[in-house]
Parts: C-alpha cells; structure tokens; sequence
C-alpha cells in the first residue's frame, strides 16, 4: 500500500498538533470497506505509545521507540484493510502515586530519586517511610514481591492527566483516526493508572488487585471482548514493562484456552525496554517473553 499524502515519516518523532481532518479525509478516500463486515476479525493493542514514553524529551522515554513509532504507523497503513479494531492504553497518572517520588520519604525527609528500588525490608526497616496510605503501602511493597516476583520502582513523573506527556504520539494518532475513518471503526482509549496506590503496568489490571475499587480487578468486559477475535497483534511500550505485563495478564486470564492464546501475536520488532543503569531490563522482558511462547503465544516481526 501507498502511504497516505498526509504521512511525513520524518515528523514521527515530531511533537505538533495531529491533522486529524487530514488523516480522516484520506481515511475516507481510501475505500477499504467497513470493519463491521470483516470475516476475521484482527485487534491491534497499541500499549502507552505516548509522549513521556516516545518522544526524546519525555520523562520516561524508551530508547527506540521514535523508530519503534515509524515501524507501527507504517505497519497500520500498510495493514488497515485487515484490522479490524485499535484499542490505545493511556498511562494516566497524578503527582501523588505511589511509584511517584512524593509518596516517600526517608528519616530527614528526602524523597527517592527516580528509579531508586524500594524494598519490602527497607520499609521494614523504616528507610523509606510512606507518606500515604501507611499500612497499605506497607502491604503492598511486600505483596509484589511475594506475588508480582518484582520490587516497587519509584519512577520520574510521567504522562501526568493534563500534560503534554499524556497525549499519543501525534503521526500514530494521525494514523489512527486514518483507519477509523477507513474502516468505519471508532478506535478505543483505554485510560489506565489512575488509582494513586497501586502500579498499573497491564492495560488490562493493576500490579495489586483491589477488589473493592471498580478498576482494581482486570477489565473483564475487554478481556472478554478479545476473546472473539480471530488475532491479536501487541506493540508499544515499554517492552520491559506495560507490554510485557499486557502480555501476561492475557497469558494468565486464557491459560485454559491455549486456541486464543495462539491468537495472541506480540509484534517485538516495535517495543523497546526501559534502559536503567543497574537492572538488565531487557533481559528479563526476553525471558518472559520466550516462557509466552512455549505456552503458545505468536512471537513475530513485521518479515
């Protein structure tokens, strides 16, 4: 497929005001047919493809994922006649979070510098002292790592709700409201991150469940919802992280349903990991991800 006449790939990692007319009008003229009428039906889930992560000037940003942006964009026109649907997660977070700086402090009051770990013993031990939610904090920081296997990181402010580090990318909007507008298909945005004490990596579920909070528990309904598609392509970022967990959460919800797990195709030539100077991040993403794939999950590249 030709591009779009609107498409610029050197403005992917650009940070402009996304041409939605534009896009939509070429959408329109492409005459791909309506999603509606697809005999297989194909999600693709673009995992926190958003400024923070994407963009060189964000707080997290992901090295590779300007490249990573290019290789999506290019792969959803290239592909818009047999994608069906495109559900975005939105990483949305306040200040006070509890992988935030500001939710600890230790015994002169200073705050953790991003991307300090923080232990369950440490807490213990009153290095880092919560300053919210005390007995929770506490629960939690001990519960990751009996259940989640990882500790508590405290992470750079990050896609702040109401800061230009929240929106999506703007060529990958762009190609989005492309294909919704080809396809006759309303894109999803599903907002995650916002309960203050707990991490929410998964699109799909928090790091620690909280049953009593009406996004605490895995989004069931989409979950369910994906359940009738014929394929499942992941991307975005990190690796490491919000896709890998996305990818688990899947692994763990249809681990009796090995026929929807062959569905699932993680696209890992557009997902990098987040690059910290002491933990070897990638590495553990690339572990997990082959322990996906011998439980039958489609590991493949845009060849």
């Amino acid at each position: 497929m030709t591009f779009p006449d609107f498409y610029n790939a050197a403005r992917v990692g650009e940070l402009y005001t996304p041409d939605v007319p534009a896009a939509t009008a070429a959408g329109s003229r492409a005459g791909l047919g309506p999603a509606a009428e697809d005999s297989k039906r194909t999600m693709l889930l673009l995992i926190d493809v958003q400024v923070d992560f994407a963009h060189p000037s964000g707080s997290l940003f992901v090295p590779g994922a300007v490249e990573d942006t290019q290789h999506t964009i290019e792969w959803i026109y290239n592909n818009a006649e047999s994608i069906t649907s495109i559900a975005a997660s939105l990483d949305s977070h306040t200040p006070i979070q509890i992988f935030h700086p500001l939710w600890w402090a230790d015994a002169d009051g200073n705050h953790p510098a991003p991307y300090t770990v923080v232990s369950a013993d440490e807490v213990a031990a009153g290095t880092w002292k919560p300053l919210y939610e005390k007995a929770w904090s506490t629960q939690y920081v001990r519960a990751l790592e009996e259940d989640a296997k990882k500790q508590l990181m405290i992470w750079p402010f990050h896609t702040l709700i109401g800061t230009p580090g929240h929106n999506l990318m703007p060529a990958l909007y762009e190609a989005i409201a492309f294909h919704s507008a080809a396809r006759q298909a309303e894109p999803q945005m599903i907002t995650k991150g916002t309960i203050p004490k707990t991490e929410y990596y998964s699109m799909l579920e928090p790091e620690v469940k909280i049953p009593d909070h009406p996004l605490g528990t895995i989004n069931r309904e989409f979950v369910d919802d994906l359940a009738t598609y014929d394929r499942i392509y992941i991307t975005g970022q990190a690796k490491s992280h919000c896709v890998l967990e996305t990818t688990s959460s899947l692994v763990k919800y249809f681990s009796d349903r090995p026929d929807i797990l062959q569905r699932i195709h993680l696209l890992k030539d557009f997902t990098s990991s987040v690059v910290h100077p002491e933990i070897d991040f990638d590495a553990i993403a690339e572990d997990a991800i082959a322990g996906f794939e011998q439980k039958g999950v489609q590991v493949v590249t845009t060849a």
